[in-house]
């Protein structure tokens, strides 16, 4: 899942980011509001984290202009003020949630798994495909009851995939989604991170889940169950 944090605070949007980094997110940075406004336009972000007191624009006016603009990224917004008429003026500019500083960042992780959930439609916190289990707020998997050991980047790839189960998803999405702004689109590490995923996923003797559509993408399902094809047809495996 990628991110764009809005924070003037240097320090803060470092450790921000770096705790968020550790979690699993791709982490994109800016610190001011028109900064926020130009990303969240050019770039697709799963949620926006933003603080009210930016230069330039405040917190108010980006959320203002993002949903002038349809965007509909799920903002989640961080203050020093408390006061009730602060946060209703949060809510009323379109943000989805209010968070005061200082926070603790459990609290601010399972805000954002809370936006997260609901997207576009309510997603469960345990995706299951076949015997994959994938837990998001406890960022493991296991497959037929077996943990599986991932990193946090094979995790983040592996979470998209399962949110999007059954979907053909294209390499640019899976960048935009897994990597941050510095991530090089023409590097090969998106095949890397999927042949790494294939080699703990589907372990041998066990159905195929991971699946390569080519020239579309890859796509997470258990094709066993559907009574499709073989689940290597068509794969670039």
């Amino acid at each position: 899942m990628r991110l764009l944090v809005a924070e003037d605070d240097s320090a803060l949007a470092a450790s921000l980011a770096k705790a968020l980094r550790v979690n699993a997110y791709a982490v994109d940075v800016v610190s001011d509001g028109d900064a926020a406004v130009v990303e969240a336009a050019v770039n697709e972000y799963d949620a926006i984290v933003l603080d009210v007191m930016l230069p330039k624009r405040d917190g108010f006016e980006v959320a203002n202009a993002l949903r002038a603009r349809g965007i509909r990224t799920p903002i989640l917004m961080l203050t020093a003020r408390d006061r009730v008429g602060d946060k209703v003026a949060g809510l009323d500019a379109g943000a989805d949630d209010y968070l005061t500083k200082p926070f603790e960042l459990d609290e601010l992780l399972a805000r954002l798994r809370a936006l997260l959930r609901r997207g576009p439609a309510v997603a469960p916190q345990r995706i299951e495909v076949g015997d994959l289990t994938v837990d998001t707020r406890s960022q493991t998997a296991e497959r037929a009851g077996r943990a599986l050991p991932l990193t946090t980047k094979e995790y983040a790839m592996l979470e998209y995939l399962a949110r999007h189960a059954g979907e053909v998803v294209g390499r640019a999405d899976i960048s935009a989604h897994v990597w941050d702004e510095h991530h090089d689109p023409f590097s090969n590490a998106l095949e890397v991170y999927i042949g790494r995923l294939r080699r703990k996923v589907d372990v041998s003797g066990a159905t195929p889940l991971i699946h390569t559509r080519r020239g579309a993408g890859y796509m997470l399902a258990d094709l066993s169950a559907t009574g499709r094809a073989s689940a290597k047809e068509g794969d670039d495996r």
